[in-house]
């Protein structure tokens, strides 16, 4: 009923599937790579406030009524997913009850993420913040190494370039990453789990008791 159709797309880096306070044509569900969900500012400035891999999906507003979102949906990291037309979603919804119930359980760790980035950015120094977000987009990339600039990283945590590189340089000299050349390489993840600040686990259990349905576990690096 869903899978055929369900079309193959191309993720591009910096591609926008979902603009503010407008109706969303689709919903994507992340293969590989992943997209940041950005809250602008009225001076033009964003921050990131929540995460999209391979474990979830972009347009969950189509759950709740249709609602417009204020929130942008960027491709941060290129790859692939698998796009269903938002009448098709919702016709979906109505003919399996058990995939509504299940996205309603992601919706609410989506709120848990953003809850827990706004707490996170009001109270923890920006090393933690890097290190929590790195952890992040680990688990949701395909390979220790991806490309990464100062710039999306100051979007990332919501500061100036200044203090990334500050902080990538306090985690470069602890041996956990290396960052050169707009490329971020993972090189010790338990170190940079410790280095992170609580944040991390709390959304990563939370992920976890969701996808812990008959012993599985969302996949990720170690």
């Amino acid at each position: 009923m869903l899978w055929p159709r369900l079309e193959p797309v191309e993720l591009e880096m910096r591609q926008i599937l979902q603009h503010p306070e407008e109706p969303q044509s689709a919903v994507y569900f992340i293969e590989t790579g992943w997209m940041s969900m950005l809250a602008y500012m009225e001076d033009g400035d964003a921050a990131e406030v929540g995460l999209v891999g391979h474990e979830g999906m972009l347009g969950l507003q189509l759950l709740l009524d249709d609602i417009l979102d204020d929130l942008e949906g960027m491709v941060q990291c290129a790859g692939t997913a698998l796009r269903l037309p938002a009448a098709a979603f919702q016709e979906a919804l109505e003919q399996l009850p058990g995939l509504r119930r299940l996205l309603h359980r992601y919706a609410l760790v989506q709120h848990a993420q953003v809850a827990r980035t706004a707490a996170c950015n009001g109270r923890h120094d920006i090393a933690q913040r890097l290190a929590r977000w790195l952890l992040m987009a680990h688990d949701r990339a395909q390979d220790d190494t991806y490309p990464m600039t100062h710039e999306f990283l100051g979007m990332m945590l919501g500061v100036r370039r200044a203090g990334v590189t500050v902080a990538a340089g306090t985690l470069q000299k602890a041996g956990l990453i290396r960052y050169s050349n707009g490329q971020i390489a993972i090189l010790d993840r338990p170190g940079l789990e410790n280095a992170s600040c609580e944040c991390y686990g709390v959304v990563r259990r939370a992920l976890d008791r969701l996808f812990d349905q008959g012993g599985r576990r969302m996949p990720y690096r170690r």
